[in-house]
Formats: structure tokens, sequence, C-alpha cells
């Protein structure tokens, strides 16, 4: 499956996950590109419940960045997922998004930039 970077892809990030979940490609492009690279890394979402907010390393996504309803994108554990369990490309993050991923990334970890 042709995957791209910010690509919401869904997959079953954890074998034992009932279900799939979407999930935020964020291994670069040119990684992405290269088919002999077996594993890609994501951002694991779930579904945001309606009287829920999302969290401080979290990132809200929905329908302008191809989701039906409204999602969070954990952005403080990064999963290696096989790219043969992509099932499916659902959407993908909107430019605005990206940028907020990106620093709310920097913010998870406490990565100094110089």
């Amino acid at each position: 499956m042709n995957v791209h970077q910010w690509d919401i892809v869904k997959i079953r990030v954890r074998p034992e996950d009932k279900d799939e979940h979407p999930a935020v490609v964020i291994s670069r492009e040119e990684w992405c590109r290269d088919e002999r690279r077996l594993n890609l890394n994501v951002l694991y979402c779930t579904t945001l419940r309606p009287a829920q907010a999302a969290e401080t390393c979290e990132v809200r996504l929905n329908g302008p960045d191809g989701l039906e309803r409204a999602t969070v994108a954990n952005c403080e554990h990064v999963f290696s997922v096989p790219r043969g369990r992509i099932t499916a490309v659902a959407g993908r993050v909107a430019p605005e998004r990206r940028k907020q991923i990106s620093r709310t990334v920097v913010l998870a970890f406490r990565l100094v930039l110089a």
C-alpha cells in the first residue's frame, strides 16, 4: 500500500486491539516511499467523546482531515508498526494540524530546538 507522511491510516496498532483505529503516519516521506522499510512510525488516535476535551499532549482531528468523527492524536507515544498491517488510508492531516502535531510532539517529549 502506498502510504505518505501525514496520512491517516486504519490499523490495529496493538495485535490485541479489537478494532482498527486511525493513526497518523509521521515517518519522513523518503522512508514511507521505500518499500524495503517494513515499519512506519505512527501516532495512535482515538475517538473524542462529546463532553471530552483534548489533553495537553493530544491534537484534535476531524472532517477537514478526512475523519467522520472528532478524534485526537496522542503525541506523547510513537508506535512503530508493520507497514503490512495498514488496511486503508482514511484521510490526510490538514496543513495547520501538521504544525500543531509537530509542536505538540516537541512539547510532549520536551525536545530542545536550538
